[in-house]
């Protein structure tokens, strides 16, 4: 069954599927799978290779492919899990590529239900890397993963054993923000503020100058280019204007 399953996820279009049993997978500030789906006992993951989209000096361009993975890698979530659900007599809960995610002061918008990638990382798609992303032995940094958690009991995959980053930190050179100074480590705090310039602490700040500011300012402020920007930014959701570490890194690139 569950090469069954692994050939339907590759029709659907992903460049890769993955298994990991509920055990397996273990996250250091995501909430437990039961807390999801009650019995969860597979996960699988679903691999889709970001285009060179992310290269890209244009901003607009670069989001514009991260949105188009996301949209496509949506679409094939739920007809996988529709699939297990109709095909196979199980219970499929999908789990999205990004929002909607939990938001509170605990975790400021960033720690998902499920880690995708420790996810991968079980599910034997991949090995992190110095830049905290998982590297995947052919497609490298350039992956976007979804995932289903499903009742049904399948079989793992075996963890990437190779340690796949080159070890040439490209990534921690080319970060805006210095948040990989750390091994080990993202600065959070130090990656948002470059890559979500528009995010919701900037709506905040914005928002609280308009609540201060004088009547007659109020218009000049709603009429200025960065109210724009926040504007587009709520309408799409989460918008990166930075993809330097999947960018610049090369490992496994040009892999069959």
């Amino acid at each position: 069954m569950r090469e069954t399953i692994r050939a339907f996820a590759r029709e659907l279009g992903a460049d890769d599927v993955g298994f990991a049993a509920a055990g397996a997978y273990r996250s250091p500030r995501s909430p437990g799978l039961d807390s999801i789906l009650p019995g969860a006992q597979t996960l699988v993951v679903l691999a889709y290779r970001e285009l060179s989209s992310c290269e890209s000096p244009n901003p607009q361009i670069a989001m514009a492919g991260r949105l188009e993975v996301m949209e496509f890698a949506r679409s094939c979530n739920y007809r996988l899990a529709r699939h297990l659900e109709s095909a196979c007599g199980a219970r499929a809960v999908t789990v999205p590529p990004s929002y909607p995610l939990e938001m509170s002061a605990e975790t400021k918008g960033a720690v998902g239900d499920v880690s995708l990638r420790h996810a991968a990382v079980a599910a034997g798609l991949g090995a992190f890397g110095r830049h905290n992303l998982v590297i995947h032995p052919r497609m490298g940094t350039r992956v976007v993963f979804t995932a289903v958690l499903t009742d049904l009991a399948l079989p793992g995959d075996r963890p990437v054993d190779d340690t796949l980053c080159t070890g040439c930190n490209r990534c921690v050179e080319a970060c805006p923000g210095n948040a990989l100074a750390q091994e080990g480590r993202t600065d959070l705090m130090a990656c948002i503020r470059n890559s979500q310039p528009y995010g919701i602490g900037a709506a905040i700040s914005f928002w609280g100058r308009y609540g201060a500011a004088d009547p007659k300012d109020r218009k000049a402020m709603v009429r200025d280019p960065h109210f724009w920007r926040l504007y587009q930014a709520g309408s799409i959701g989460f918008q990166y204007f930075c993809f330097r570490c999947m960018a610049v890194c090369p490992a496994c690139r040009g892999r069959a």
